[in-house]
């Protein structure tokens, strides 16, 4: 089944209530408008997904592909114990939110739904052979930082540093070379197509724009901490 205005009316209430009694009570709903359609997507999306990455994990489940509606509030001051937003996370490893290889979401919130590849938080040691890649003008670097500049559907996001630190490249490398974590993020507000049975194939066709960015980021962390880019 497709989201619909429900899928968005229940996170809105679950996180205004913070209530596991409420959540509880409403567990049937949470399953019908929330989990379903985000199982359904997962499945929809998996297909591109594995022609990025063949070894990417894309089992519909919770704890595997799908967030947890309930969050961990040991590390955060924000308290609130369940999610507004949820999301889904295609990677390799036996770790949803490991940080050893960039991701492919999906993620809806009340307001917009977004996708794209990247890291959560990319390490420093995994950010410094990136820059090292593209300074050494290896080919995939070059061919990822021409297929950003040949589309408009992706930003290139992340924490940057306050001053350039590599004045002497091109501006297109330096949108690169200054970051000190990496996405690719495209977003959306457009209820139509959320609401429609297209999302899913729409979703699937723009993630395929990533190839070669995607490819980048995941060789480089091959580069880090081993693996194979398996079959395409």
């Amino acid at each position: 089944m497709p989201f619909t205005s429900k899928t968005l009316d229940f996170l809105f209430e679950n996180h205004l209530q913070d209530s596991k009694a409420w959540f509880d009570e409403h567990k049937a709903q949470y399953e019908e408008f929330v989990l379903h359609p985000l199982e359904e997507m997962a499945v929809q999306l998996s297909a591109a997904v594995k022609q990025l990455d063949p070894q990417a994990v894309t089992e519909p489940k919770v704890g595997k592909t799908i967030s947890r509606i309930r969050r961990d509030t040991r590390y955060t001051k924000d308290k609130h114990i369940y999610r507004e937003h949820m999301w889904l996370v295609f990677k390799r490893g036996p770790k949803m939110y490991g940080t050893d290889y960039p991701g492919i979401y999906f993620d809806i919130s009340p307001d917009t739904f977004s996708y794209g590849c990247g890291f959560y938080a990319a390490s420093t040691e995994y950010m410094n052979a990136l820059r090292r890649s593209i300074l050494s003008g290896s080919s995939d670097a070059l061919e990822a930082i021409d297929a950003y500049e040949a589309q408009t559907t992706y930003t290139l996001d992340g924490e940057r540093y306050k001053r350039p630190h590599y004045p002497d490249r091109s501006p297109e490398q330096q949108k690169w070379l200054d970051l000190r974590g990496i996405s690719l993020n495209a977003e959306s507000s457009d209820a139509r197509l959320f609401f429609s049975d297209r999302l899913g194939e729409a979703v699937s066709r723009d993630l395929l724009l990533l190839k070669p960015m995607y490819r980048f980021l995941l060789k480089t962390a091959i580069a880090v901490h081993g693996g194979t880019l398996g079959e395409q």
